[in-house]
């Protein structure tokens, strides 16, 4: 929608309505359409009256309803000529989602006539310089210009602008051309003012499963692409990788809670009853085309139950379609166990970006296991150690090590380097790196200690490759690098599955490299090399 007047009849009346709405009327718009209406209702029937009358005199009463009048007309027609200049906000809106927490506020005065600088986006006409004011003031919600103004890379562009004068702090570092706002929109971001931008490395091609694949790894630590990359060399020098999908579930745990921890367990039993299970799981699965339920687990804690669902999601990572179904069944069970009080459809057993012993042992998402032997040689050659020294650092550091930090999944040397970053460069949701991270590493001498069998068990890789940011352009070119960008119509879930194997595959390369850094004594050498600008150094020594 383009707000933008012509002419000057349009000004003159854009400038009646600011006189008569937010400068010398600081009311809120309710009140004001309402006055306006009875304003003009009172006036045309005195003139009526006055019309009827022709013996009586004019006077001061007959002037001012006149205007009265007129200045109601005025008003009442600036309504349709000028639909979107903002309004202030009430008590019951106050932008917020919680009424009555701020009182009215009047937008500022009159805008610029002529167009006024903005810093990242040109020149700002007069009618932008407005909706800035408004929002800069608070009478106009910087969460409504999208739906306000029909635009939203202009939206973006007056929220950033709002943002420079209420802060005083600029953000012409961050960038604002390039991105695509509509996309974004109800999908990935709200109230947008420009995006960050990351650097994208590949390592590979890694040789998995008999396919080469270029890993794309959007990160800011040096030396991480570098010794990822070395892993892939030691892996396809070796003959490849291998990876086998354990299970595929999604899960979702509601909270409730029951009179007493009687009826709770009668719930749990109903719940995990194999004779209940295709009555919900037919509730279930009305959610989607995809979602179809797998398995119902039940924990209790006093009166409340916690019922674990499980399902399989095709491409999608599939938290929504899980919650929709959960909704689904909750209704169901409303009508069996009336007294049943839905406390939240998540209640922490699910669970969703916290390192729990549910996941780790049961598994969410993708459960992925991924293996490969490295040959002797190329143990020396390319990662510059043995496998005598790999083997012993592997139980000292990640498996004794972690033991000792009572570490919840973390046996592993750096597993969440490699998730965190693929996951940010295929637009996967980085906070389930938590969970997704949740990894074994094992090593063992093969062939009387010549070559290197090493694997990854990682039972909770939680990935899509539609929704979220996977529709963001860099992301989409990023899971098409990798042949697995949207939804696989011939067999749904097939692109999310491997996903997750390139994932733990490309774990697999970066926990080999890093063991052997370590073993040889080339860490802090490397990432003095890679991840050790000169020029900062130099800042920081002047």
């Amino acid at each position: 929608m383009d707000v933008r007047r012509g002419g000057g009849g349009g000004r003159i009346v854009g400038a009646a309505r600011r006189a008569l709405t937010w400068g010398a009327l600081p009311l809120p718009m309710r009140i004001t359409n309402g006055l306006a209406m009875v304003s003009l209702v009172l006036s045309s029937c005195d003139l009526l009256r006055l019309c009827s009358d022709r013996e009586r005199p004019l006077g001061g009463r007959e002037f001012a309803t006149v205007v009265c009048q007129l200045a109601s007309v005025v008003y009442l027609l600036s309504l349709f000529a000028h639909p979107d200049a903002p309004a202030t906000t009430t008590d019951d809106d106050d932008g917020d989602g919680q009424g009555g927490s701020r009182r009215a506020r009047p937008v500022a005065a009159a805008a610029a006539a002529e167009p006024a600088p903005m810093h990242g986006g040109g020149m700002m006409e007069a009618d932008d310089e407005e909706i800035v004011a408004a929002v800069a003031s608070g009478a106009l919600p910087s969460h409504r210009l999208e739906s306000r103004l029909g635009d939203c890379r202009r939206a973006a562009r007056l929220r950033r602008e709002a943002l420079r004068r209420v802060t005083g702090r600029g953000v012409e570092g961050l960038p604002f051309e390039g991105m695509d706002y509509q996309a974004i929109l109800g999908q990935c971001c709200e109230m947008p003012v420009g995006y960050v931008q990351l650097p994208v490395g590949v390592a590979g091609p890694l040789l998995l499963d008999g396919r080469e694949y270029h890993v794309p790894m959007a990160t800011t630590e040096g030396c991480l692409v570098a010794s990822v990359n070395r892993g892939c060399r030691a892996i396809s020098a070796s003959g490849g990788a291998f990876s086998v999908l354990l299970r595929d579930a999604m899960s979702r745990a509601p909270a409730v809670k029951l009179p007493s921890a009687m009826r709770a367990a009668e719930l749990k039993a109903f719940a995990e009853a194999p004779a209940n299970f295709e009555l919900l799981a037919a509730v279930f699965n009305r959610s989607s085309r995809f979602g179809r339920l797998q398995d119902i687990r039940c924990a209790l804690a006093g009166r409340n139950l916690y019922m674990r669902f499980t399902c399989i999601t095709g491409d999608a990572m599939g938290m929504n379609m899980v919650s929709k179904g959960v909704e689904n069944v909750l209704g169901y069970l409303q009508n069996v166990f009336p007294d049943m009080d839905v406390i939240s459809v998540s209640g922490n057993y699910c669970s969703d970006k916290k390192p729990t012993a549910v996941n780790w042992i049961e598994g969410r998402g993708k459960s992925v296991v991924c293996e490969a032997i490295i040959k002797g040689d190329v143990v020396q050659k390319v990662l510059k150690t043995t496998v005598e020294k790999l083997v012993e650092l592997n139980i000292i550091k990640n498996l004794a090590g972690s033991a000792v930090a009572g570490a919840l999944g973390g046996f592993n040397a750096h597993a969440s380097n490699i998730v965190t970053a693929l996951f940010i460069a295929t637009g996967q949701d980085p906070a389930q790196n938590v969970e997704s991270s949740q990894c074994i590493t094992m090593l063992e001498e093969l062939n009387d200690g010549d070559d290197l069998h090493i694997s990854v068990t990682m039972p909770s890789i939680e990935v899509g490759t539609i929704g979220g940011g996977t529709c963001l352009a860099s992301q989409a070119a990023c899971l098409n690098l990798l042949g697995v960008k949207g939804s696989n119509h011939g067999s749904p879930g097939a692109n999310a599955k491997r996903l997750a194997t390139i994932v733990a595959g490309s774990v697999l390369a970066g926990e080999l490299s890093l063991l052997a850094a370590l073993a040889s004594g080339h860490l802090v050498k490397s990432h003095m090399m890679y991840n050790r600008s000169s020029k900062d150094v130099a800042k920081a020594a002047s």
